[in-house]
Formats: C-alpha cells, structure tokens, sequence
C-alpha cells in the first residue's frame, strides 16, 4: 500500500502524485527527487518501483518477505538498507521490534516498512521544513530515518530501565513470578542488542564511503550525531543484561535460601514428630505387657498352670509390675521417654 508519494525539486515538495506511473512521469521530465513510502506492499508494486528504478532482485525478495537483520547493501548506483525500529508499550511493559527497509538511488528514495514501523511522518515534515537537507540529495533522507530510529530506542531503553528497576524492587521482597519476568525481560534486552548492534555496522559502512561518494561535511556531523547515540544505546543494553544476569543470580540464591529454610522447617517437624511417635510406642509395649500377661490367665481353662495356686494371683501382679518396670527403665536409658 502507498502510503506517501512525493516528488520534490530543490529540496521543495512540488507534487503529490496519485500513483507511481505519473511519479514516473514526472522524474523523467525533471530533474526532482522522488520520495515514496509503502507499507507492506505487494508484488506487483515492488516489481513495478524494481523495473523502474532498477532495483536488485535480492533486495526485492528481502523487501517482500521482511524478517531480516538490520544490514545494508550496494547494488550499483543503489543503496539498501535494512533497519529494526523499535518501541515500547506501556499496557504491556514490552517491547515490540518492526522492519524498515530503505531503498535509495541518485533520484528517488523508497521506504518499506513492516509490522509498527513508524510512520516517518515526522522525519518527512522536519525535512519539509529544512529544504536544504533534502537538496543533499536521497542519502540525506536516509542519515534523517537512521537519526529518527535511532531516537526512538531512547525511550525503549528508559522503559528497560524502569523494568528492571521494579524486578530488583521484586526480588527481595519474594514476588514469586519474578523468575519468569527476568527471563522474559532478558529475551526482550537481547532481541534488542540484535536490532542495535548490528546498525552500528550499517553507520560505519556508511562512514566509510563519505570520501568516495561526495557526501557533504553536514551529512557527515549528522550521522556521526547518530553513531554517538547508538553507541550509548548499545552500551546501557549491555548494562541491562549484565545487570539482569546478576539480579537473577541474587534471585536464585534467595530462592535457595527459602527452600533451605523450609527443608530445615520440615526436618526439625520431622524430628520432633519421631520424638512423638518413639513415647507412643514405648508406652504403648509397657501397657502391652500387663495386657498380654492379664489376657493370658484370663482365659478360662481347667486345666492351666497356677490357675489354683495360692500365690498364683499376686505372682501374676509381681509379673506384670517387674515387666513393666524392666520396660520403662530400658525405654529411659535409650531417651524414649
């Protein structure tokens, strides 16, 4: 979908073309510079802008199917770069990444954007505003867009920061989900690095070809403008995963503590329990001693040992005390009682 298309002579917008043949039209009758930006197009559009402009195959086919790792290309007179935009959504306290592919060659400059890339509708009013930039020609729209990217990791960092700021906070006061929301930021401070530290790469290349393409000394202070903000980005993204590494380091020793704890909780229970269960048993075998003897000669046989005894009735009484007594004392001396 087209969803700006601008042409423009001396830095000055002069048309907005309804479709992409008269933007044709018009660059071959002047000498103006064509900006056009699509959002997720489809084949027949970029096969068109492709023949036109005479964009590379593989550049095309990246274009289209998107997922691709900020880097950046020269095909002959034509400059491609690829870029991950991202911000961060406050509803959900994560970060969302986008593609933006950048086409630009000596008359027209061609954005393609996927998923939330922003609009660039900003960078395009700040170089409305400033026709002298946009009079440098398609390279200065490109050093605007990585300016603007660049920008906007500025607030996802402070998000980060704030993030892990309320993970610390979380941590020492046992929040128990707070294992899976360091993991998670982790994955979210890492996907960042892979969006960021790669553009670094894209800048120096850019940096590198200053001399060889012409590109003015203005250009040059911008985007060495852009390298010192990237540079602080990638540094405090290594900040975050070094302090993240240690929070969840702290975070599984405070872990190991509570379970230490409760292990220590559990087995003094444990053992006093044991302690119980020894007192039950050692009474429970002095009662069992009268009981046993009391049922034995309670049974009424004719015919029993000592049954008419005399004496039969207060040795049974001897019997029992002497085998519960014997009982206590050696229940005592091994501490059951």
């Amino acid at each position: 979908m087209i969803v700006d298309n601008c042409v423009y002579e001396s830095g000055r917008p002069v048309a907005r073309p309804d479709s992409l043949a008269e933007t044709y039209r018009m660059l071959r009758r002047s000498q103006g510079l064509a900006w056009i930006g699509l959002f997720e197009p489809d084949v027949r559009e970029l096969t068109s802008l492709a023949r036109e402009f005479e964009l590379h195959d593989l550049a095309v086919e990246d274009a289209l199917k998107a997922h691709q790792r900020p880097k950046i290309e020269r095909y002959g007179k034509t400059l491609y770069v690829v870029l991950r935009p991202a911000r961060y959504v406050d509803a959900t306290e994560k970060v969302e990444f986008s593609e933006l592919h950048v086409f630009t060659g000596p008359d027209f400059i061609l954005t393609v954007r996927h998923g939330g890339a922003p609009s660039l509708k900003k960078v395009r009013a700040r170089a409305e505003r400033e026709p002298e930039l946009l009079d440098q020609g398609p390279e200065a729209v490109l050093y605007a867009i990585l300016d603007q990217v660049v920008d906007d990791y500025l607030p996802v960092v402070d998000g980060l920061e704030q993030d892990i700021d309320e993970i610390e906070a979380e941590v020492f006061s046992g929040e128990p989900r707070v294992s899976q929301r360091i993991y998670e930021l982790s994955r979210q401070v890492v996907e960042f690095q892979r969006a960021a530290r790669p553009l670094s790469t894209v800048l120096v290349r850019l940096a590198a070809g200053f001399a060889k393409y012409g590109v003015g000394e203005e250009l040059q202070r911008r985007l060495r403008d852009v390298q010192d903000h990237l540079v602080r980005v990638i540094e405090r993204l290594d900040g975050f995963r070094q302090l993240l590494q240690a929070v969840l380091n702290v975070n599984a020793t405070l872990v190991a503590q509570q379970q230490n704890e409760e292990m220590k909780r559990l087995t003094e229970a444990s053992l006093a329990q044991n302690e119980e269960v020894k007192k039950i048993s050692a009474w429970a075998a002095i009662l069992f001693a009268p009981t046993l003897i009391g049922t034995v000669y309670g049974m009424n046989f004719d015919f029993m040992p000592e049954t008419h005894w005399k004496l039969g009735y207060p040795m049974a009484i001897v019997l029992m005390l002497a085998t519960c007594l014997s009982l206590f004392v050696t229940f005592k001396r091994r501490d059951w009682l």
